[in-house]
């Protein structure tokens, strides 16, 4: 069996550089490759380690952002048999991250370190394009190069697909689009020539999908556990509760996810910008700089969807979560004053029960 090194975990060389830069030599360079809670799984060329923070790291973290993600490399020492402590972060060149669940103004991390974000629906139930650009706007956010595939396509006959493969066409280009069966392996081999060694992959979709399935064949090995296919509902249940990196036997690297019932925008104006290029573009043709692109004289884009030249949903749907994104902007703004007022009253407080002991 071949040993595993850290270049089949992504390491590079500016990785390294800042491990000099930092005296950071004396400690194991690790990868984690799952989060529990508090506690972490970190890969590296000696084992897999049960890995919890240092007191001083955890502490001076100002907020879950700061804390260590499944993708992250950290710099770790042993004290004991498969056991470590993760003494220090390295920087990330990319974070995948959502608009936390149920927390307004807050964002959660998805994973970090990510070079391509594999978007999976199913043809049968999950097929929606305008979820297809939410997930596009998050990974262009991240500066994350997105793959879409389409599961599940024993499920519908050829019409159905070609009209699928073309709604997807008229509103989305310059993504790679790969038509896929779990079941009959078909399609399989298109996605290969994109799995490069040393770059990390993560898996995108609702619950059901086939994301863990896709993983296993991926892989050749049932490293992750799938339900059966419900003849209810023509989906497996959903299983991944946890994030989990997986190193590909051709020296690609997956993170396979947990399904998102919902997928938040942050704070994502370039991802906009990106996933919706062409209505960003127009806008610098309209009439008024401050144009609402709702109802006035000389609007580019509303010329644009009148002529067809813009299709009109994607639109609908870029006014959709440009509305969300500012949702979230105000949000975060009056969380952060909350913080800084919480903070100042913290600080008031300790001040006076100085006072009153002396």
């Amino acid at each position: 069996m071949k040993e595993i090194t850290l270049e089949d975990l992504g390491y590079n060389a500016s990785l390294e550089q800042h491990r000099k830069d930092q005296n950071l030599e004396s400690f194991n360079v690790g990868r984690i490759i799952s989060e529990h809670r508090d506690r972490y799984i970190v890969k590296s060329i000696t084992g897999e380690f049960d890995s919890e923070l240092i007191g001083n790291l955890r502490f001076t973290a100002e907020s879950k952002l700061d804390l260590p993600a499944v993708g992250d490399w950290v710099a770790i020492s042993e004290y004991d048999e498969g056991k470590a402590l993760i003494h220090s972060i390295y920087p990330r060149h990319s974070i995948l991250e959502r608009q936390a669940v149920g927390k307004s103004g807050e964002r959660q991390i998805i994973a970090t370190n990510i070079d391509y974000g594999i978007i999976v629906q199913a043809v049968n139930r999950d097929f929606n394009i305008n979820r297809l650009e939410r997930y596009l706007t998050i990974c262009n956010a991240s500066k994350v190069k997105p793959i879409i595939i389409l599961s599940k396509i024993d499920l519908i006959d050829e019409l159905e697909l070609k009209t699928q493969m073309n709604q997807i066409a008229e509103r989305i280009k310059d993504v790679p689009v790969i038509a896929i069966s779990n079941q009959s392996h078909i399609g399989l081999d298109s996605l290969t020539p994109f799995i490069n060694k040393g770059k990390t992959y993560c898996l995108l979709g609702s619950s059901g999908v086939g994301k863990s399935t896709l993983l296993n064949n991926l892989t050749g090995k049932e490293l992750m556990v799938t339900g059966s296919i419900s003849q209810s509902i023509d989906r497996g249940k959903h299983i991944t509760s946890h994030r989990e990196l997986v190193v590909l036997e051709n020296g690609g690297i997956l993170i396979d996810n947990p399904g998102m019932r919902e997928v938040g925008i942050a704070d994502t104006t370039t991802g906009l910008e990106i996933t919706f290029d062409n209505i960003a573009k127009l806008s610098q043709n309209c009439k008024y700089n401050d144009c609402m692109h709702t109802n006035e004289k000389g609007c580019a884009i509303l010329e644009a969807i009148e002529k067809e030249e813009i299709d009109k949903d994607s639109y609908k749907n870029f006014q959709r979560l440009q509305k969300e994104r500012a949702h979230y902007e105000s949000s975060a703004i009056e969380r952060k004053k909350k913080d800084k007022d919480l903070g100042k009253l913290i600080k008031s407080v300790k001040k006076e029960r100085k006072r009153n002991k002396y």
